[in-house]
């Protein structure tokens, strides 16, 4: 008897839970109902809650010291890849620097074949925008830990936004904020669009190496950025509202592609720049 009142009940929530469906998640793209981390700053509050973040001191060790091998090798890359500051490389570079939107959105444009935009593309734009402070922040426990001075600085050198200089100064070097964040948006596009993984990740990977151009980052700075956006969009996966965004991002870019204008000269330059500086970044 217990068994058959036991099977009877499964019969019925089974049948009750066929009739419910779970809430849809709703992905926000206005600006103004997901909020800035700080009123003015033009950086929208991420997906992540802190307690969520990617804890880069647990992740990375610390920053090559003075007498070391890969000190000496930081300071090898420093001096070569500076050299491209004043050619369309180094234009590059500083066009990259700049993570405010809109402006930002257009980075990834030709690598994806898709133009990214507030107005065309809202979830994409969103996604970019608020994963730029998941990655970005994830970078924030190495850098107070260990406050490492950045390459211009040493050497009292010039970097490739002098504007920037007095803030980056007095801001850790390791690992790169700018480079965790390039590669975080790397990665999310590529699922986004992995048939156009290859040229996204290059994208990416330039994106990061542009701190090491512009003389902001040392190189392992940059390599250890990378694992810090890595980590930062594995966290993001366990995220209801970043999940749905990411399937209407996608739905976006496949709408985009129907009815997508050919590409402009300008890809084609960017393209050869990324391949033409390949060959003295390491």
């Amino acid at each position: 008897m217990e068994i058959k009142t036991l099977a009877a009940t499964l019969a019925v929530a089974l049948v009750t839970g066929a009739c419910t469906t779970s809430p849809k998640v709703v992905a926000p793209t206005s600006a103004a109902e997901v909020g800035e981390v700080r009123a003015g700053s033009g950086y929208l509050k991420g997906y992540l809650a802190t307690a969520e973040l990617a804890d880069s001191l647990a992740l990375l060790p610390a920053p090559p010291a003075a007498d070391s091998p890969a000190y000496a090798a930081d300071t090898a890359t420093f001096r070569n890849l500076t050299k491209q500051q004043g050619t369309p490389r180094g234009a590059m570079a500083v066009q990259d620097a700049n993570l405010h939107f809109p402006e930002a959105a257009s980075v990834f444009s030709c690598a994806l074949g898709v133009q990214i935009s507030e107005q065309a593309t809202p979830n994409l734009n969103m996604l970019l925008r608020r994963t730029l402070t998941d990655a970005g922040l994830s970078t924030y426990k190495a850098k107070d830990k260990y406050v490492r001075t950045r390459p211009f600085v040493v050497y009292k050198t010039a970097s490739c936004t002098p504007k920037e200089e007095a803030f980056l100064a007095k801001d850790g070097s390791y690992p790169s904020g700018h480079s965790a964040v390039g590669w975080a948006w790397a990665l999310v596009l590529t699922e986004a669009a992995p048939d156009r993984a290859d040229a996204i990740l290059q994208r990416g990977r330039a994106f990061s190496q542009s701190r090491a151009i512009c003389g902001v980052h040392w190189q392992s700075d940059i390599e250890a950025g990378r694992l810090v956006g890595s980590a930062a969009v594995a966290r993001l996966h366990a995220n209801p509202v970043f999940n749905a965004q990411m399937a209407a991002a996608r739905d976006e870019i496949a709408k985009a592609r129907a009815t997508a204008a050919p590409q402009s000269p300008a890809c084609a330059t960017e393209a050869a720049t990324i391949s033409g500086s390949a060959l003295t970044a390491p």
